[in-house]
């Protein structure tokens, strides 16, 4: 499964991001991931087909992931940006028959 993600950039801490990320073909689980500088990659959020979603705490309330099945696509909607957020994202797909894909990563960075 190929991933083409989208939407990173600079914004000032307080603003808001809309990341993209398209699929080659349709996967049951699709999520993303954050990776600060620095340090490990690190699990943000997961959404089911059937729209089921899950977060970490740090993202609760302020990243909300959704998606449209019809074009294979997954979106993060992050608000209320903080630098602690600053990294580059990944979209992942993961599925018991096709097993694991990466996006090539999109940079956010927030400013103080």
């Amino acid at each position: 499964v190929q991933l083409q993600a989208s939407g990173g950039g600079l914004v000032q801490a307080g603003g808001s991001l809309r990341l993209s990320c398209a699929a080659s073909k349709s996967i049951i689980n699709m999520g993303w991931y954050h990776q600060a500088p620095g340090k490990q990659r690190e699990w943000v959020a997961t959404i089911t087909t059937a729209g089921r979603t899950d977060y970490v705490d740090s993202a609760k309330g302020r990243f909300f992931i959704s998606r449209d099945n019809a074009k294979n696509t997954v979106y993060l909607q992050m608000n209320s940006l903080k630098p602690d957020d600053t990294g580059v994202y990944y979209c992942n797909a993961n599925s018991p028959l096709l097993g694991v894909s990466w996006g090539q990563g999109t940079q956010v960075t927030v400013s103080s």
